[in-house]
């Protein structure tokens, strides 16, 4: 909770009361059902809450934006960001029912009433959203051509809407083919700590 406090001294009590509860739900629901995997969950505010809100330090949605967030595993980097952005929409998707399972009742534990978690593939998905989220689930080309059906043409935020990646290490290869319009944020430059390192946060603009 300290590393939140440091980068978002803003928060309300009630949020920070949703923050601190995360790590004892998560400790709860992973023994019965493995989503975050023994070394990370030591290390959920960092690995896991932290890294999603780095999308926080690009962008701040306005009220009424809605996020599609693809291949949610726990529910990152989707509850996070549903505590910090009350007023938003979030639609968590994972093919795995389990894990659907964990985020539904983490979400309902915390009184997240502006998340919905289901149990599709997002091939599957045909709503359209302002974002579509996710944690490198796949190589980004291929993302890039499952989700593009899901963008709204109808904006509301500064940034334009698109697609917001988190992805570690090397990714040259991956976004030659969006190189004009692609854009790269390092997140060691957002948050100091050494696990950050590699980190990257991946805004497309889609059209």
């Amino acid at each position: 909770m300290k590393l939140l406090i440091k980068y978002f001294p803003d928060l309300s009590p009630l949020q920070i009361s949703q923050f601190e509860r995360l790590e004892g739900l998560y400790h709860e629901w992973n023994e019965k059902i493995n989503v975050i995997s023994r070394k990370d969950i030591d290390e959920l505010y960092l690995r896991h809450v932290l890294h999603s809100l780095a999308i926080a330090k690009i962008i701040r949605f306005q009220a009424g934006t809605t996020l599609l967030d693809v291949g949610t595993g726990g529910g990152f980097p989707g509850i996070p960001l549903a505590i910090l952005y009350p007023e938003c929409h979030f639609t968590l998707i994972d093919s795995i029912g389990k894990k659907i399972l964990v985020v539904q009742e983490v979400a309902s534990q915390l009184g997240l009433t502006n998340v919905s978690a289901r149990k599709n593939r997002v091939q599957e998905i045909r709503e359209r959203f302002d974002f579509v989220l996710s944690r490198a689930v796949t190589a980004f080309p291929e993302f890039v051509q499952m989700v593009r059906k899901n963008i709204s043409p109808i904006q509301k935020n500064v940034l334009p809407n698109g697609i917001i990646y988190l992805k570690g290490g090397d990714f040259e290869d991956e976004i030659k083919a969006f190189k004009a319009s692609v854009e790269i944020f390092e997140i060691s430059k957002l948050f100091g700590e050494s696990f950050f390192d590699t980190k990257k946060v991946i805004y497309l603009p889609v059209r």
